[in-house]
């Protein structure tokens, strides 16, 4: 009968038999059977219940052991039922077996339950888990209190008396409460006093204080739990008691006589009551005796004062009254038949006595408007002092009209103020005083702390503080000289405080380093400056993230109980060591001087101080160490290790037996001790005999312990022979090994086992098993085989095993890696030598196994108030050991109070194991296996979790990662701020304005702005930061570069950090005046001019529209001093030649630049003339002319103290003209240079000078040359001989042309005459003759038209004929018939004296014209 199996489970059977020798050979494996399911013999574990919410309970827990849960679970059933009460049970079905987590809901609010879980199968429900019991959590009440009764017992107290609500139905721990009173209409705005709960008393009773005088008020009453309030009582109205009135309103006169005015005033603001009436007295000022009082009905608001004497001052007092008495009096002085007017400002404002937070001002009074001063008002500028800066009133002083002085107090420290006052009487306000003087208030240490100072586990070291920086105005002193100073030590005082500066006004978080783990410290925070430190923060606590235990438990002990166990026991880790709560131990234990890994065993608890070490090996030194582990994970072990041996035993075989020597008679056998010897081995025996079945007798022989080898003899030849070899210690003799071997000198090496063969039902994930067939022996029996492994596909042959049974033709090939192909190959080995290796085998794919390695957690950040972004990266292909499914997260809260209790608790149940001591986690699964970042969220705020990670593949998860943890509740925003807009104020200033993100995305109680801005395409070089530390909207940038276009982002952050930035807009600020030019140089500096040239503006801050240069002599120049001024646009080049200089003189240069304005000005000096070392003057310039050019020779003078580089022409026009540089390079080795005039002036006479170059500068010029002029020579055409020579030729052959044609005309003239009375035709012929003349002729008309006027003429004269004659076909020539005519006919007087005076120069058309 086969006991102790586990359900549902498949088992296989193969039986041996064992005698005294030892033990057979197993029979082949049964066929699998499988046992039936059974219902689960265990419950589920862990089971944990926390209220939720004041309805609901979650349950969590862990599934049965695997070996208990007897088949497939389908499920689980949740029993829960009212605790202490005989109620029946309720239940809830799980359906899957996968979920671990239940919410139950629906429940009753504050109230206690019992809970069980029992998990199922297919077989039935198993065990149910010891009860645990749970509250939901609190609720709110549902009923307010009774018996609510309030009644008002002064002006501003209120009474209240109740009775607390019945505890059914206050849902929770009755926190107290609260009492409420308001205004009608004016609920929002209430006013609320706590009160704590008296359970000894039932009449509560409370007061509200400080309410407003005669005002009614509807009062309530409410009960409070930890959740919230619960509902208020019924309103109830009343009113608060009479007070005495406050003072009366607007104080005037008006109609002043000699002897009576009136007086008006209105209803005090303050009436505190019912008015009843008013009191008015006057009396002659400082004279009592004289009082005169009048009271007056309550709707008198003016009264007519009489019998007053005239020009009298008088003082005049009203105060209303109500049945309480009278209330406070206003007064003021005024003289009869004067009326009042408006006072005057004061004058003189001296400050004196300057504090941190006080000033006095001393005054003259100005004019008192014939009446007395009520009131003095004290405003200033604070902060910004400008002409536009806003005023604030500071300080007013009343009712002391004879004041001369006044001390100003609520000022800030080192903030700087510019005062002013006004006075004020019954008419009004004065206009303001004269300014002040700036002036600045002294420093004061900070009056406030830093706000929202938190406290944040960081590390198992390190604690992560933060605060609010003070804003600019609680500086209170130098803002270079404020810092914070924290203050930190333990809890429980124990140790030193140490303190740590942090210089940074504006830094808000600081990490306290080198803590104890696991230790709770207190922390404190004050700022301070130059003058002193500000008062500490609220002290806030905050405990070290756990460790590894820092030693290992103390008093380790040993003792071996027999040959295979020893027992260990130990004392507990030091409490200063432990870092965290101690969860378990782990024993680490191996052979002494063997290079191989630690065995484990794990001790779950922390009560447990001892355990026995089991299956160890016999007579084996070995090294133990313990260490104990915390939740994060193991401690450093204890050290040194110590060192014990178990007992000795009979031993193991001895190993390596061989024959080396064999012949027909004797051979030679060799062995080593046993891989197991158990003890001192104290003899070895060998026996022998033939190796058949009928042989009874054996040759025994007993060696000493240190042989190695034996040699037996007398053998029979070609015989097969049994040898047997065991070892003895003091324990008896142990195992024996066996060996066969033949008697032949014909042995040879064997041959290679066959090819092996693997079943795919013998592949696991980290072992094959392999099975051969042997080949042949060679004569010589097989003493073992070797196994090599080939990992597929880039990898090489290596040895698995050598020492193979040379009985086995199977073997398990261990230490694989998962889903990982593989070949085998297998050689024997024989007493001769090996075999070749075997035909190597097919390919072979290990299974999947579960993941080797977790992944590693990269980062854990808050997201949002109720979700982390948790990042990682996967383990390496090899470690997945098959195809990555997936990943699980698990995380839960951590509550550091209540890892205390689990200590507790473990002190109380031995048998508390690791699981019961930590929360249970909740699970949650990633099917997709490419991420690499996953939000989970859902989570509580304001907790703390730990999250670790795994992954999962076909065949099971992977070992969990690290612990990470993260405080939930706090997150960056995720959104930047909104509506960013900017504004150009100035040239130095920009206006910002924005929204803050939108509230989903806030994440948290916003902190503060971040402003980052910076120059256009400049931002690693000019990007600034602004930090606003309060709720501010809106921030004025200031010194800012003119001109300048700025981009502009803005970020919100919160305690968690900076969210965001928003998209950067682009703004310009305004002009301003430009910076000074850059720099000023000068160069071909002589004698009389020097080149100036300047830099452009570093900050133009606008567009630069131009220079205004001013030069002058350092002293003054044959007695005058002439400033000259030049104006240069902004477009021209920077460079000026400036001439008219004296030499040897100094002269100032100062030039500024101008946008809309101009700015400072740069200046430089410099001396006109050669310095020390320049050349000499050159000889005298002599000057010669060629046609249109002109060359200039000259001498060389002295060099000076370098060589000359290159000469100077200068020129100037002769008329005492400036010298100006006419040739600039002309090379050294010349004397002579030839230009043309070209370049001059024409009709200009000019001077020329020469000056010689060197390193120096300018030589001093050479004497001027002679003038020159500049006209160029005329060609001989040109020339007044040649013009005269060719107008008297010209005139002459027109002489004579027309002498010519008057001889002509006069004899066709007698031709026709006589020719006249015989032909009728003789006009018309004489006209056709004058026309092809004409025609013939036109050549010479139109290049003399004074020709064509004189024949004209004389034919129109005589009649010939009546129409003009032909045009000239040039277009350029217009004329009309009225024209031609009218200008020969005026053109016939004056032909003659025209032909013989006109100028060969006038033109024809000159001509026609006059």
């Amino acid at each position: 009968m086969v006991r102790g199996l586990i359900p549902a489970r498949s088992y296989q059977f193969r039986i041996c038999a064992v005698n005294d020798v030892g033990k057979g050979q197993y029979s082949r494996e049964t066929e699998r059977l499988s046992l039936p399911e059974e219902p689960p013999s265990a419950s589920p574990q862990n089971v944990i219940a926390s209220g939720r919410t004041n309805q609901s309970i979650m349950i969590q827990w862990q599934p049965p052991p695997e070996n208990h849960q007897n088949g497939a679970l389908k499920g689980y059933i949740i029993r829960y039922c009212l605790a202490g009460l005989p109620v029946e049970h309720q239940y809830k079905n799980i359906t899957s077996p996968d979920v671990n987590n239940f919410l139950l809901e629906d429940l009753i609010i504050w109230t206690n339950y019992e809970i069980a879980v029992a998990s199922y199968n297919g077989a039935g429900l198993g065990i149910y888990s010891p009860t645990v019991t749970e509250w939901t959590l609190q609720g709110v009440p549902t009923v307010p209190p009774g018996n609510v009764h309030a009644e008002a017992i002064n002006s501003t107290t209120i009474r209240f008396t109740w009775t607390p609500p019945s505890p059914q139905f206050i849902n929770g721990i009755n926190q107290g409460y609260k009492l409420l009173a308001w205004e009608p209409g004016q609920i929002e705005d209430f006013t609320m006093v706590t009160v704590r709960p008296n359970f000894q008393d039932m009449i509560h009773v409370g007061y509200i204080r400080g309410l407003k005088r005669f005002t009614e008020y509807y009062t309530s009453v409410l009960c409070f739990t930890t959740p919230g309030d619960g509902p208020k009582s019924p309103a109830h109205l009343l009113r608060t008691h009479e007070d005495y009135p406050g003072p009366i309103g607007h104080l005037s006169f008006t109609e002043i006589l000699d002897t009576s005015l009136k007086v008006s005033w209105r209803e005090p603001h303050e009436k505190n009551g019912i008015l009843t009436g008013y009191r008015i007295s006057w009396e002659e000022y400082n004279r009592t005796n004289t009082r005169v009082t009048h009271y007056l009905p309550n709707v008198t608001l003016d009264y007519r004062v009489t019998g007053l004497t005239a020009l009298t001052t008088y003082t005049i007092k009203v105060a209303a009254m109500t049945s309480k008495g009278q209330g406070q009096t206003s007064s003021s002085t005024i003289s009869s038949g004067v009326p009042p007017e408006l006072p005057g400002s004061p004058t003189n404002i001296a400050i004196s006595n300057i504090g941190p937070r006080t000033v006095t001002l001393q005054f003259k009074p100005g004019y008192d408007g014939k009446t007395s001063i009520s009131q003095w008002l004290v405003e200033a500028q604070v902060g910004v002092i400008g002409d536009h800066e806003e005023w604030l009133r500071v300080h007013q002083l009343v009712n002391e009209p004879d004041a001369r002085s006044l001390e100003v107090p609520n000022l800030n420290p080192f903030t700087h103020y510019r005062f002013r006052m006004r006075q004020v009487n019954i008419v009004g306000t004065s206009l303001p005083s004269q300014l002040s003087r700036k002036i600045q208030t002294l420093q004061a240490p900070p009056d406030v702390v830093p706000a929202n100072v938190t406290l944040r586990t960081a590390s198992e070291t390190s604690l992560w503080l933060r605060w609010v920086p003070l804003p600019e105005s609680e500086y209170n002193g130098n803002q270079e000289s404020v810092g914070y100073k924290i203050k930190y030590g333990k809890s429980d005082g124990n140790g030193s405080t140490l303190a740590h500066i942090i210089s940074d006004r504006i830094e808000r978080e600081f990490t306290i380093e080198d803590l104890e783990e696991w230790t709770e410290y207190r922390v404190q925070v004050q700022a301070f400056n130059a003058i002193g430190s500000g008062p500490w923060s609220q002290e806030v606590r905050g405990l070290t993230r756990e460790s590894v235990p820092s030693s290992g438990p103390t008093n380790i002990s040993s003792l071996a109980l027999n040959s295979n166990s020893i027992l260990v026991k130990w004392n507990e880790v030091p409490q200063q060591d432990r870092n965290g709560l101690v969860l378990g131990y782990k024993v680490l234990y191996k052979e002494k001087n063997l290079e191989t890994p630690m065995q484990i065993r794990t001790i779950e608890g922390n009560t447990t101080h001892a355990v026995q070490l089991v299956e160890l090996g016999k007579y084996v030194l070995y090294e133990i160490q313990v260490l104990a582990f915390t939740r994060i994970g193991d401690g450093i072990p204890s050290f040194p290790p110590i060192l014990e041996r178990t007992l000795d035993d009979v031993p193991g075989p001895p190993v390596g037996i061989l024959f080396p020597e064999v012949r027909t008679t004797y051979l030679r056998l060799v062995w080593q001790p046993p891989a197991e010897p158990n003890g001192i081995i104290l003899a070895y025996q060998i026996t022998y005999r033939l190796n058949t079945s009928n042989t009874n007798t054996a040759t025994v022989d007993v060696l000493n312990p240190s042989a190695r080898q034996y040699t037996a003899t007398g053998l029979k030849p070609e015989c097969s022979y049994v040898f047997r070899i065991t070892a003895q210690t003091r324990k008896g003799w142990g195992e024996a090994a066996e060996a066969l071997v033949v008697t032949t000198e014909k042995r040879a090496h064997p041959q290679p086992p066959s090819k092996p063969s693997v079943q795919q039902q013998d592949v696991q994930s980290r072992s094959v098993l392999l099975s051969w067939e042997p080949g042949s022996d060679g004569l010589s029996p097989v003493r073992y085989y070797t196994i090599q492994t080939l990992e597929l596909p880039n990898g090489n042959w290596s040895l698995h095993s050598a020492s193979v049974s040379h009985e086995s033709t199977t073997y398990l090939v261990d230490r694989l890696k998962p889903f990982t192909s593989y070949k085998f190959r297998v050689k024997a080995t024989n007493d001769i030598g090996d075999s070749e290796y075997g035909e190597e085998s097919d390919s072979v794919t290990t299974l999947q196994a579960a993941p080797d390695e977790a992944p590693e957690i990269l980062s854990v950040t808050p997201h949002t108030t109720t979700s982390v972004m948790i990042r990682w990266q996967a383990p390496t292909e090899e470690k997945i050991n098959g195809i990555l499914l997936g990943y699980r997260i698990r995380y839960r809260e951590l509550i550091y109070d209540s890892y205390r209790s689990f200590t507790l608790r473990s002190l109380s149940n031995p048998n508390a194991k690791w699981s019961e001591l930590t929360p249970v986690y909740n699970v949650r699964n990633l099917s997709d296996s490419t991420l690499a970042q996953y939000e989970l969220d859902n989570l509580s705020k304001h907790r703390r979790y730990e999250i670790r990670m795994s992954i999962y593949n076909a065949v099971g998860e992977g070992p969990t990662s690290p612990p990470q943890e993260v405080f939930v509740g706090e997150a960056v925003p995720t959104a930047p701020a909104q509506n960013v807009q900017v504004q150009s104020s100035t040239a130095t200033q920009l206006d910002l304005t924005w929204e803050p993100p939108p509230p989903e995305t806030q994440n948290g109680d916003m902190q503060g702005y971040k402003i980052y801005y910076w120059e256009f395409q400049r931002q690693n070089e000019t990007e600034k930061l602004k930090t606003l530390f309060l709720p501010e909207t809106n921030v004025k940038l200031k010194n800012l570069t003119g001109y300048t276009t700025y981009l502009i982002s803005v970020s919100a952050f919160n305690a968690a950090g900076d969210g965001p930035r928003s998209t950067p807009i682009r703004s310009r600020t305004q002009q301003a005046a430009p910076s000074a030019p850059s720099y000023i140089r000068f160069s071909e500096l002589t004698t009389t001019s020097v080149n100036m040239s300047w830099g452009g503006p570093k900050y133009p801050n606008g567009i630069i529209e131009g220079y205004r240069l001013v030069y002058e002599p350092c002293t003054p120049v044959d007695g005058v001093s002439k400033i000259v001024t030049v104006d240069v646009k902004g477009n021209s080049p920077r460079w000026m030649k400036i001439k008219d200089l004296s030499d040897g003189v100094t002269y100032t240069y100062r030039i500024k630049a101008k946008t809309y304005t101009y700015g400072p000005e740069i200046e430089a000096n410099i001396t006109t003339g050669p310095g020390e070392g320049a050349p000499g003057p050159p000889g005298e310039p002599l000057i010669y002319r060629y046609g249109s050019a002109i060359t200039i020779h000259w001498s060389s003078g002295d060099a000076g103290k370098a060589p000359i580089s290159r000469y100077v022409i200068e020129a100037r026009p002769s008329d005492e003209g400036l010298w100006d540089i006419l040739i600039k390079d002309v090379p050294k080795e010349v004397t002579s240079y030839t230009f043309g005039m070209d370049i001059l002036k024409q009709g200009v006479s000019y001077d020329f000078r020469v000056i010689a170059v060197n390193n120096y500068g300018y030589g001093t010029p050479s004497s001027p040359s002679p003038s020159v002029s500049a006209q160029n020579a005329a060609p001989f055409y040109e020339e007044w001989w040649f013009l005269v020579v060719i107008a008297l030729v010209g005139l002459i052959f027109i002489l004579l042309l027309v002498f010519v044609l008057i001889i002509r005309g006069q004899s066709k003239k007698y031709t026709k005459k006589t020719d006249s009375g015989n032909n009728t035709k003789t006009g018309v012929l004489a006209h056709e003759e004058i026309m092809s003349l004409d025609n013939g002729r036109f050549p010479a008309l139109e290049l003399n038209n004074r020709r064509l006027s004189v024949k004209n003429s004389f034919c129109r004269k005589n009649g010939i004929y009546n129409r003009s004659p032909p045009r000239p076909s040039p277009g350029s020539l217009h004329y009309s018939d009225e024209d031609v005519s009218t200008k020969y006919n005026d053109l016939i007087p004056a032909e003659s004296s025209s032909l013989t005076e006109k100028p060969s120069e006038i033109s024809d058309s000159q001509t026609i014209k006059k």
